[in-house]
């Protein structure tokens, strides 16, 4: 396909994936004659447990223009200031802790953390746990506001939780307000050409959606991208063991906390996620260490709910080789899938239609840097990916087969092995970042920190020697004396009084 003018897109799926990307490349084309049409079928349902984002979403949103007071109430959406993780490490003292959203005032206490953590992986006893220097775990632990008062300009980053299906009800609204087309149909095949480019997805009934452009949203199936193109799917099942989970609402039990929990459980993890309305529960495990009877089991058992209904969900853990092939983009589960762990679906469907609209755009609406924007994005997985995979591999704990053949599995990238072996050789952690991950790392610094010293991963308690004379050690009472007053400036949040 060529020229210079932008294209007629077509969407195949709604739900948050489909309508996001919607929303941003009618965004970027509509005022110079670009159209976007979502086709979505009201008889198939959406997965919809994806209840959390990092900051990206809010970017999403500002990008967009919508506030905060228009959305929120509407989707039951929540502030969320970070993942706090329990029983992820059985180290006495690093039981649980707290990965934040890294903000502008943590650009003072981080350079204090990281010396320290340098000083414990060398087996000097020092405070090295990360919940006492960032203000996002002083915040989330308080219950506080992420926006501070008029005179405090130092706001820190955060992202939401929101009910998925109410997300994607309120984008769809707003998008055919402003002209993006809505077609309630279910699609029975695609029509590909002889050149194996698509020219329309074929609706039951016989009627023909065309575009120039299209957009795989249908799910793991991926209807478009993966069975009518043939795109290879890469599986990260060495990497990443878990490919069921059981999920089960439940009322609120006291004020919540702006934060996302993830409780480690026998084989793998539950989230916590507090809505306006109620509080999302989900227990992602593995089918190969647990059946789905014993896993709802374990999980009514944690929330004390012998009678909440239980759903289950079979996911497919991986990515497509190309998330662009002809002319066919693929976005959320159709384009792949990690595991919520750190909340990262949405921050991909956000970057992925971005960085398309300014790669297809800078190739004049052809496919010239097609080959550069797949290897970016496939980058970006395997990036995340990574950080994720650690998380298991790296976890203290040693009770159940899960968790010891998480702690020995050897299927590691060769950035996530650099990054292993810089913690333990006492090198600078930032530049193992730089190496493993150049331009494109995808964690901070201060992220892979709060990972490996949350686990407490420093000599044993019983190997720990004094701090000689000489060397400084970072101010642990100054820096959580200067948390404790910038906390002043936020005010007690309770999304269920609003």
């Amino acid at each position: 396909m060529t020229g210079a003018a932008p294209p007629r897109v077509v969407v195949l799926g709604g739900g948050s994936a489909g309508w996001i990307t919607a929303c941003l490349l009618h965004k970027e084309w509509a005022a110079r004659g670009g159209s976007v049409t979502v086709v979505e079928s009201s008889g198939i349902g959406i997965i919809g447990v994806g209840e959390g984002s990092t900051p990206q979403l809010k970017g999403f949103f500002d990008h967009l223009g919508i506030a905060e007071a228009e959305w929120m109430a509407a989707c039951e959406a929540t502030w969320k200031l970070g993942i706090r993780f329990t029983g992820w490490s059985e180290r006495a003292g690093y039981e649980s802790y707290f990965h934040p959203f890294p903000g502008p005032v943590d650009l003072h206490s981080e350079p204090g953390f990281v010396h320290n953590c340098m000083l414990a992986r060398r087996g000097f006893d020092v405070p090295a746990h990360p919940d006492d220097w960032f203000l996002a775990t002083d915040l989330a632990e308080h219950a506080r506001s992420p926006h501070p008062a008029e005179n405090f300009p130092f706001a820190p980053s955060y992202g939401y939780h929101f009910d998925a299906h109410k997300l994607g009800a309120f984008l769809r609204e707003w998008a055919t307000a402003r002209g993006v087309a809505h077609l309630d149909r279910t699609v029975s095949d695609i029509e590909v050409s002889e050149a194996g480019d698509v020219t329309a997805l074929l609706c039951e009934g016989g009627e023909r959606v065309e575009g120039d452009f299209f957009v795989d949203c249908s799910g793991f199936r991926g209807l478009i991208v993966q069975e009518k193109l043939g795109v290879k799917f890469v599986p990260f099942a060495s990497n990443l063991f878990n490919d069921r989970a059981v999920v089960m609402p439940t009322p609120h039990d006291g004020t919540p906390k702006p934060q996302t929990d993830s409780i480690a459980m026998r084989a793998g993890w539950r989230w916590r996620i507090p809505l306006t309305t109620r509080v999302g529960n989900g227990y992602v495990y593995s089918s190969a260490h647990i059946s789905d009877a014993e896993a709802e089991a374990e999980l009514r058992e944690a929330l004390g709910q012998p009678e909440a209904e239980a759903r289950f969900l079979t996911t497919k853990v991986g990515r497509v080789e190309e998330t662009w092939r002809g002319n066919c983009l693929a976005a959320g589960l159709a384009q792949g899938f990690i595991e919520p762990l750190e909340a990262t679906a949405l921050h991909i469907v956000i970057a992925t239609a971005l960085e398309f609209a300014q790669a297809y755009e800078a190739g004049g609406f052809t496919p010239r840097h097609r080959d550069a924007f797949n290897a970016s994005i496939a980058t970006r997985y395997e990036g995340i990916r990574d950080y994720i995979v650690a998380h298991y591999r790296l976890n203290q704990r040693s009770d159940t087969d899960y968790w010891r053949a998480n702690a020995a599995n050897d299927h590691l990238s060769d950035g996530l092995k650099a990054m292993m072996s810089a913690w333990f050789r006492h090198e600078d952690m930032s530049r193992a970042n730089d190496a493993a991950y150049g331009a494109k790392r995808y964690y901070a610094n201060a992220s892979w920190h709060c990972l490996f010293a949350g686990y407490g991963t420093f000599p044993p308690a019983e190997k720990m020697q004094p701090v000689p004379p000489g060397i400084g050690v970072a101010d642990i009472e100054g820096t959580r004396g200067m948390i404790e007053a910038c906390r002043t400036n936020f005010t007690a949040y309770d999304p269920l009084t609003l």
